[in-house]
């Protein structure tokens, strides 16, 4: 498997696994990732500011992603609980896998060498949110180290279940 950044050849395959993705979760009733968000311009943007990261094998993606380590504005006010820590974090949006190989492990692969990035840079913290209905995403976090903290509000005012990991030094 190989982790890099994302470049512009990569943008249809990241939308197929996006599609695919928002497919599941209208299937399932969460009202997340709807009125066309993601999109490409969304990805290209990422691709842009260096955020937009892969897993891959083969030249074949099966998971994709959004990691800054530039703080998120959101992340600024959280209610009925707190953060674990204060300090610089990693932000991970858009995470999604190739719905074909769900339960693989592979998401799971993508936060690890997201943990190592974030080693890499000196940063202890990785925070990520979803939305309350997201029950498969909210389980994959408890399962892989993540806190749930309280809530935030997205910048279109919808509310989000923040979550946090803090990193061993």
């Amino acid at each position: 498997m190989k982790f890099r950044l994302a470049e512009f050849k990569d943008i249809d395959e990241i939308m197929d696994i996006i599609t695919k993705a928002q497919n599941y979760m209208h299937s399932e009733g969460i009202p997340q990732w709807t009125n066309g968000y993601p999109n490409s311009d969304t990805i290209k943007e990422d691709i842009n500011n260096g955020y937009s990261y892969l897993l891959e094998q083969n030249q074949k993606i099966y998971v994709t992603g959004s990691v800054n380590f530039e703080g998120e504005e959101t992340y600024d006010n959280i209610y009925e609980g707190e953060w674990l820590t204060h300090d610089k974090y990693a932000v991970i949006h858009r995470i999604a896998i190739d719905m074909d190989y769900k339960s693989s492990g592979m998401s799971t692969e993508f936060l690890k060498e997201v943990e190592t990035l974030s080693k890499k840079k000196n940063i202890y913290s990785i925070k990520i949110d979803t939305h309350r209905k997201n029950k498969s995403m909210q389980k994959f976090l408890k399962k892989n180290g993540f806190k749930y903290c309280g809530i935030i509000y997205i910048k279109d005012g919808s509310e989000r279940f923040a979550y946090e990991k803090t990193l061993e030094k």
